[in-house]
């Protein structure tokens, strides 16, 4: 087991080898939010053939030449389209017909005149200006063409995405989508000392326990699935390893905090040899959670947490993200980095950390509370400040490194 990686070295570790889970197929009425496991190309021109973009009238160029408000063109009226009508009768030299927003361009007409620059008539129309070949003219195709790549392998199915697939006519119920299976986490929080929410009134000696709530949400909110939660389990060696072979053999990535430091009830170091697992790595260079723990079980991976509230949460962001990405295939769970100007000094100097912040405008503020066993201060922040190993206290305006959340 190697001890004390930096951050980087951690991430390759967990991350290394692993492959996204297995494709299966979803109505699409299940297919918010997940990933597509293969490309989609589109069985179709959009839009399928050339429309209006504005309410105006379709007409040839070449019949508004030279004209103005003050010395207005004046043509005949063929007729008007809706959007959801269809003309296949071509408009003749010298005509112009109505059109409304959305309605086919029909042939013999290669530009629209907005209603606005006309005097609207029905029969006759007044043209208050001249227009070039192709002004104001959706072309058939523009946003897309049969055998276009619409979404590739990858692609995380947003509310955009698929809005692209439902205007290429492919949200059919029957036909579904070809998604990876989402990621399947169980969830254990060690501690004698924790009680779950339902007990009242708080024992003496006891806390509530917060990384439970915290992390099972946070692990929705990146799209996984869990399976189970437990908290306050209690701090038996043989009895967590028995609970961490029935996670493992249930859920793709089995998240513990707690019981990974050098104390005498720190009991992942008893649990896992129990269980028979490879230990891969064992601390980390960072403030806080730098007791993280790293393991394998037939093929399951095992991320042991610090059960500090904070230190779990920055921890879970900086390792559990990049695993979740590379389990999925999506490469948007990955936390973004960029850079921003301290707007108030940090004091304190040493290791490398990270630091709950708000990121906004290039400028990063910090809350007043740093303790890894503090929490509210992480309420309404956005991202990780990072403050690098042997830099002495920071002013404000020093330049840090930002890892989005």
């Amino acid at each position: 087991m190697e001890t004390n990686l930096s951050v980087e070295q951690a991430i390759s570790a967990i991350t290394r080898g692993v492959q996204p889970l297995p494709a299966e197929r979803v109505p699409a009425t299940a297919a918010h939010g997940r990933v597509l496991a293969e490309s989609v190309t589109a069985p179709m021109d959009q839009p399928p053939w050339p429309r209006s973009p504005l309410d105006g009238y379709a007409l040839r160029a070449a019949d508004s030449a030279g004209a103005s408000a003050e010395a207005p063109v004046v043509l005949p009226v063929c007729g008007v389209l809706y959007a959801g009508d269809w003309r296949t009768e071509p408009v003749l030299p010298g005509h112009a017909i109505r059109i409304m927003t959305g309605a086919p361009i029909p042939p013999g007409c290669d530009c629209v005149l907005r209603q606005e620059d006309t005097d609207g008539g029905a029969s006759r129309v007044a043209l208050y200006r001249s227009l070039r070949p192709w002004d104001n003219y959706c072309f058939q195709g523009e946003d897309f063409r049969a055998g276009d790549v619409l979404l590739p392998a990858g692609s995380r199915l947003d509310a955009a995405a698929l809005g692209v697939l439902a205007a290429a006519g492919l949200l059919r119920e029957d036909a579904g989508l070809s998604v990876r299976r989402r990621v399947r986490a169980a969830l254990i929080c060690t501690g004698d000392e924790l009680v779950g929410e339902t007990v009242r009134p708080l024992p003496p000696g006891k806390i509530y326990s917060s990384n439970a709530a915290l992390l099972r949400a946070r692990l929705t909110e990146l799209g996984a699935e869990v399976l189970f939660v437990r908290e306050g389990f209690a701090d038996d060696a043989a009895a967590l390893s028995d609970l961490l072979s029935r996670a493992c053999r249930e859920a793709d990535l089995v998240l513990t905090t707690g019981g990974v430091s050098v104390g005498a009830r720190d009991i992942l170091h008893e649990a896992l040899p129990l269980l028979g697992a490879e230990r891969i790595f064992w601390r980390v260079e960072l403030k806080p959670g730098s007791p993280l723990m790293f393991s394998h079980w037939n093929g399951t991976p095992i991320l042991s947490l610090s059960g500090n509230p904070f230190a779990a949460a920055a921890t879970f962001e900086l390792f559990v993200r990049p695993l979740l990405a590379a389990l999925s295939g999506d490469e948007a769970l990955m936390p973004l980095r960029t850079r921003g100007v301290l707007a108030n000094g940090f004091g304190k100097s040493g290791g490398r950390r990270f630091i709950r912040a708000v990121f906004r405008d290039g400028t990063v503020t910090l809350p007043a509370g740093h303790s890894s066993g503090q929490l509210r201060s992480a309420a309404g922040t956005n991202c990780l400040a990072e403050i690098p190993a042997g830099a002495g206290p920071l002013p404000a305006g020093a330049e840090v490194a930002v890892w989005l959340l």
